[in-house]
């Protein structure tokens, strides 16, 4: 049930189908294969000092903000678990503001908006996928895609493309959830197609080898991405359950941990790459897996995750109607190169119930829910990562909870598990795009986890858990402006045009359950020259 607040009229939205002009943020990476560069370029190394607050909207409440908000024409989109927002991209003003009224999220948390044709769409704590006008948000159709799994949420945000919402839902660390992917028909939310991550039967189910576990896992919270020339839909899929007992799990268990390439039209996996094998740290492959040209002409898909690795793999064979077998479909895209993202340590040694195992990153480090950034200006990759280790001893006794409920394989609380948060940090890294060479590297106080956005300014933009905002020198990494938001910032940085001026907006104000930092406010920021 909504609850509808109209403050403007309703908003022209000239780019229909969401391709965006140089000055619009139309998906939740800006492009539908996700590179997140702005060729926008007013603000630039030289006058980047002089970069000022424009606006704030402050959210009449305080949540995990970790929207991407999209700005279309003049317009910002933005979301939370409980409401969806619009505002003017220029002056912060309230357009509309929209309240679903349903059963709120344990973490309190949903990653924004999709966009096509005037049309926003997003999912709910409780597995709905809904469309919105974006004239004045109101409602025009709710689907329930999985009702009756209990611990199924959708905290990602959707992307849309050719009549069609791609959506996934989250829970694989909750028994009994196996992830699924949905193509929605944008005009009615029908269900067009449908991936499982685990098959009902054949080879890739054989690989969930322990018959007496319910089979758990590949659970989708981060975004997608989408090659359009070739109609091909790349998803990440998280971690296998419980989590950190490969021992007890004793398979493969495909296609968790894994990026894998659909066929946008009907859903038939193309191929995978298994990047995390026999988890046993929590490693989700989880963030929007890039699609990027390099300079050299290689085709590749970067994938950055919470194993602490960027794993860039080939995606040449990767084109419309291609038919490679089921067979060979894990060698269709393999991975041409590796490079930490962060400390890692004992990574390699399995989790005992005898001895407790320190190793880094922990259940919550590396690489979270905004992934790699590609500038093609650069032919670099930039990265935003959580340094913060976990210490962990598996369940003398191996026991399956109640359906639906978390599933760790550990006697302690996740709390527990984790380091002190005063030792946490993060580091934002450039990578050499053909070879993995490492650039730079600049270490935060506090974790990154807020998305990273390079310009053709020459200006890479990033902000850590402390609320500390940076404009970085994309070359050289020399941090050239920064200033304290006074809020943990954990959301979409975005650059756009309102007004005809470049400016910058950053959903700051993370207020988590689970992430230090804190926020007593939620806002909307935005800055310019």
């Amino acid at each position: 049930m909504f609850k509808k607040t109209i403050l403007l009229a309703a908003v022209v939205l000239s780019q229909s189908h969401g391709t965006p002009s140089d000055g619009n943020w139309t998906t939740y990476n800006r492009t539908l294969p996700g590179d997140r560069f702005s060729p926008l370029a007013e603000i630039t190394r030289t006058n980047v000092t002089e970069l000022k607050q424009i606006c704030l909207y402050q959210l009449p409440e305080v949540t995990s903000l970790q929207t991407g908000p999209l700005v279309i024409d003049g317009t910002m989109y933005f979301t939370t678990d409980a409401n969806s927002y619009a505002i003017d991209a220029a002056t912060c003003a309230l357009k509309w503001k929209v309240a679903r009224t349903g059963p709120p999220s344990p973490l309190a948390v949903n990653r924004g908006f999709a966009y096509l044709n005037g049309r926003l769409f997003r999912g709910t704590s409780d597995a709905h996928v809904l469309a919105l006008d974006a004239a004045d948000g109101h409602q025009i159709w709710d689907r329930a895609v999985d009702p009756n799994v209990p611990g199924v949420s959708i905290p990602m945000a959707p992307i849309a493309a050719n009549g069609l919402v791609f959506v996934g839902h989250a829970g694989g660390d909750q028994v009994g959830v196996i992830g699924h992917v949905y193509a929605l028909s944008a005009k009615d939310g029908h269900i067009v197609w449908t991936f499982a991550v685990v098959p009902q039967n054949g080879p890739a189910r054989s690989t969930w080898s322990n018959t007496t576990l319910p089979i758990t896992g590949g659970g989708f919270w981060t975004s997608f991405t989408y090659d359009e020339a070739n109609d091909v839909l790349y998803v990440p899929a998280g971690n296998p359950a419980p989590n950190l007992d490969s021992g007890w799990r004793t398979g493969d268990d495909l296609y968790t941990n894994s990026v894998i390439a659909l066929d946008a039209s009907s859903g038939r996996m193309l191929a995978y790459n298994q990047i995390v094998r026999r988890d046993t740290h929590d490693w989700d492959v989880d963030s929007p897996p890039s699609l990027v040209t390099t300079r050299s002409g290689r085709k590749v898909v970067a994938s950055a995750n919470k194993d602490g690795l960027l794993s860039v793999l080939d995606r040449t064979r990767i084109v419309r109607g291609a038919s490679i077998p089921n067979s060979i479909a894990g060698e269709a895209l393999p991975t041409l190169w590796q490079a930490p993202t962060t400390r890692r340590e004992n990574a390699d040694v399995p989790l005992s119930s005898a001895a407790a195992v320190h190793f880094c990153p922990g259940i919550s480090g590396g690489v979270e829910w905004n992934g790699a950034a590609f500038s093609a200006a650069a032919n670099a990759f930039f990265v935003g990562a959580v340094d913060w280790c976990a210490t962990a001893q598996l369940s003398k006794k191996e026991t399956v909870p109640p359906a639906g409920s978390p599933w760790f394989g550990t006697d302690e609380p996740i709390s527990k598990i984790l380091d002190p948060p005063d030792q946490a940090r993060g580091w934002l890294t450039s990578f050499d795009a053909e070879t993995g060479v490492v650039r730079w590297k600049t270490q935060t106080p506090q974790p990154l986890v807020a998305a990273v956005t390079p310009t053709a300014g020459g200006l890479v933009f990033a902000a850590d858990l402390g609320g500390q905002l940076y404009a970085v020198d994309a070359d050289t990494g020399k941090i050239l402006w920064q200033v304290a938001t006074g809020q943990s910032t954990g959301g979409g940085i975005v650059s756009y045009l309102a007004g005809g001026r470049q400016r910058v907006g950053v959903a700051s104000g993370m207020h988590s359950p689970v992430w230090p930092g804190g926020a007593d406010k939620s806002r909307i920021l935005v800055y310019g020259l």
